[in-house]
Formats: structure tokens, sequence, C-alpha cells
């Protein structure tokens, strides 16, 4: 398969090496012309992938009409404030019905869209088929070789089984679904808990905090992923549970890396600017939280990120407000 990756941050390049390491032609966007420069004449992305060695079927491109053009299959890989703009500046130079794979994890704060959604508005009959990639897959794991599961979900089940043949060897397995708005609420709500887990971090708290943390966050990222129409047991699986505890968890996370920064008194405007990488948490949350209102279901952990990033609430104080709510059953609804 011709497989066009856009945008070479971490997970991108990451993929475009799985892709390859499958046996796919990869042809790898950079926005940045230095990266795409860099990549061509030293075969790595040392910028976001340290020196980890990119496949010889992978060729980097500035140009986003070329990209298109060399595509049976586009896989976005794009922070979600970019993507509606990366989408439609694709458009003309589509020639016929193409196959948009999603990896971005976050949802638009303007329109409250998830990617799916974005992509059939913009690309209307030039779309064949939309599937979301998601799970527990830090990028420089995947891309050295680290063995990795993911889960590919598109309403087309041909879609969804071809890319788990095509993206699937011995380093890299993907299981299918067909519960796109599941599989990317999941990856995305998850980097809010992510920041949360990080506050406690740098807060100096234990493992006690970090593990209800991260049970209660799964419990109300699920009540409203399913109230907009994903399954429950999407949540216990690769996209849920399985990327969130590895986000609130793993060194390698920057939701979980930023929390922790705020923990430990720096200010988000000074965290944004000393990291090209995004932090999808930071947008999420003010999506999230939202959702949580429009959809009127109780998200605590939520709602306290939201103020903690956005009102310049006090960590510690968001805190003490979670553990002195009122008193209720687990599995109140």
């Amino acid at each position: 398969m011709r497989i066009g990756v856009i945008g070479a941050g971490s997970f991108g390049t990451a993929m475009s090496i799985v892709a390859a390491r499958c046996g796919n032609d990869v042809k790898l966007w950079a926005h940045d012309p230095k990266i795409a420069a860099t990549i061509r004449s030293s075969n790595a992305n040392p910028t976001y992938l340290g020196n980890v060695p990119l496949d010889e079927r992978v060729e980097a491109t500035h140009d986003l009409a070329d990209a298109a053009r060399f595509s049976d299959t586009i896989f976005m890989v794009v922070p979600s404030h970019h993507y509606r703009g990366v989408l439609e500046q694709m458009r003309d130079a589509i020639e016929q019905p193409v196959t948009i794979i999603s990896g971005t994890k976050g949802i638009e704060n303007e329109t409250l869209e998830r990617m799916s959604e974005i992509t059939s508005s913009v690309l209307g009959d030039k779309l064949k088929a939309f599937g979301v990639l998601s799970g527990p897959t830090f990028a420089l794991e995947a891309a050295r070789g680290d063995p990795t599961a993911a889960v590919i979900a598109s309403r087309d089940s041909e879609c969804a089984q071809q890319i788990q043949k095509v993206m699937s060897g011995h380093l890299f397995r993907l299981y299918h679904s067909d519960d796109v708005v599941g599989v990317e609420l999941a990856g995305s709500l998850k980097n809010v808990i992510a920041i949360a887990a990080g506050v406690l971090e740098g807060l100096g708290l234990g493992f006690n905090t970090t593990a209800a943390l991260i049970t209660r966050g799964l419990h109300e990222i699920t009540r409203l992923g399913v109230a907009m129409g994903g399954r429950p047991e999407t949540f216990a699986g690769l996209a849920g549970m399985g990327d969130l505890v590895l986000t609130c968890t793993g060194s390698l996370s920057r939701n979980r890396r930023l929390g922790a920064a705020l923990g430990e008194g720096k200010s988000l405007t000074e965290m944004l600017s000393e990291t090209r990488e995004v932090a999808e948490g930071v947008r999420t949350s003010k999506s999230a939280n939202a959702l949580a209102q429009q959809y009127k279901i109780d998200m605590p952990i939520t709602t306290e990120m939201y103020r903690v990033l956005y009102e310049g609430e006090s960590p510690r104080d968001a805190i003490k407000r979670l553990m002195t709510r009122s008193l209720k059953a687990e599995a109140a609804r």
C-alpha cells in the first residue's frame, strides 16, 4: 500500500517507520522544510525521534499536494487544532476518493467535533472511508520495535481489516473495531487525566493517589464516551484503559510531563514555550469540559483540570475539592 503520513512529529515519524517495516511505501510530510530536508539527508528525524533510523521505504517531503497524490491511504497525524486546515489544503490535490486514518488524539475546541466529523465535512465525496488508530503507543518505543498493540476503528469493516493487515507485523499488532466514537473519545479524553497524573507527581504525592485518579478518571471518561455513542468495552480496552495507564504513568508522556511541571509551580505559558511538542490534553480539557456540560455528565477530574489550566486554580485546592465532594456509591451514575 502507498501511505502518506501527514505530520512528521514523533508519532507521525514512528507510524511511518511501522508502516514501512510492514512493507508499505510511505511518503512522510513535514510542515517544516528543514525537518523534511534533515530526514532526507540523515535518514532520521533527530528533532522529534532521536537517532532511530527510518526505513528506506520512507520518503520525506514538504509538498503537501505531492503527499496527497502519492497516497492510497492518508494517515493524519497533526495536532487537532491544525487538522481541519491541513485537510483543507490537501483537498484539491486528492484526485479520487481516499481512505483517511486519523492518529490525532484531540477534539476541536471551536466546534467540539471529532476528527471523523471534520474529515467527513471537509472531504465530502472525496472520502472513501475513515478510520482511527489509537492505543498505548509511545512513539519512541513503537519506532524502535518494542512489541506494541493498538486498535484501528472504522465503520467500514473492510477498511478496518485492511489497515489491520497492512500495518501489523511481529513488532506492531492491530486489533480492529467499529466503534469510531469510542476510540476517538478514549484517545482524546485520557490526555486530560494524564495531565492530572503529572500534577500529582509534581506535588510529590504517591501511588495511592495516582491509582485512585486513574480509576476514577477512566470512570468519568467512559460515562461521557457512552453518552456520546461509544461502547463501554472500548474504554476498557487498548484505546481506553491501555492508553490511559500508559499516558498517566509513562515517563515519555508529554501530557504527564506538563502536569508535573504545573504541580512543581511552573506556569502553563512557560511550559508551552519550552517545547515544540503538543500536549493535546491542554486543549482537550476545554473541549471535554464543554462536552460534559452539554451532555450533563459529571466529570470532576476534568472540571478541576480545566480550572487549573484556564482559570488559574491552585492544584492543591483542586485536589482538596475532589477529595471533599459529597460521598456516594462507587458505581453511582
